[in-house]
């Protein structure tokens, strides 16, 4: 009897659980946005006796009002203008939202630009052989497909915080 019992409780958990999962999935793309967005070169300081930049980008996201959301993942790739060329990717596991918004998001490689002293990051962001990149943002929502939301420029500006 108790072995039923128990055996019921798991089903009605497995039930419930299945149920919620199985729900439609939602338009990402439709129904988030990318907003507050601000990118530069975060000054990462001396590595190895260079200085190093390593592009940055800081970024909230926006729910509309009826998105039933309570969390997304999220992978930013950094890669360089105009090609498919990545330098890094970052993943952001657990993205959570407090009302319709998320906290501010800041997203670094540790990929970056290294250039000899006495050269400044001033300079090394003039440079001739520095690249500009972009950032692209996707997001998802448990085992649902990445989703691209937005592709922004890496601003070139020198960034200390």
């Amino acid at each position: 009897m108790f072995r039923r019992s128990r055996l019921a409780v798991f089903s009605a958990l497995v039930a419930a659980v299945l149920t919620a999962s199985c729900g439609p999935p939602i338009d990402l793309k439709a129904v988030l946005d990318v907003v507050d967005v601000s990118s530069g070169w975060f000054d990462a300081g001396i590595v190895a006796g260079q200085n190093k930049l390593v592009p940055s980008a800081t970024f909230r996201l926006r729910k509309k009002p009826d998105a039933n959301i309570s969390s997304v993942s999220l992978n930013v790739g950094f890669l360089f203008s105009g090609t498919t060329e990545h330098a890094d990717d970052v993943y952001v596991q657990s993205v959570p939202f407090e009302g319709s918004e998320t906290k501010p998001i800041t997203v670094r490689t540790q990929w970056g630009y290294t250039g000899e002293p006495p050269q400044t990051r001033a300079e090394m962001l003039k440079n001739s052989h520095f690249r500009d990149m972009e950032v692209q943002i996707f997001a998802k929502q448990s085992s649902s497909q990445w989703i691209e939301l937005k592709r922004v420029p890496v601003t070139r500006q020198l960034l200390t915080q």
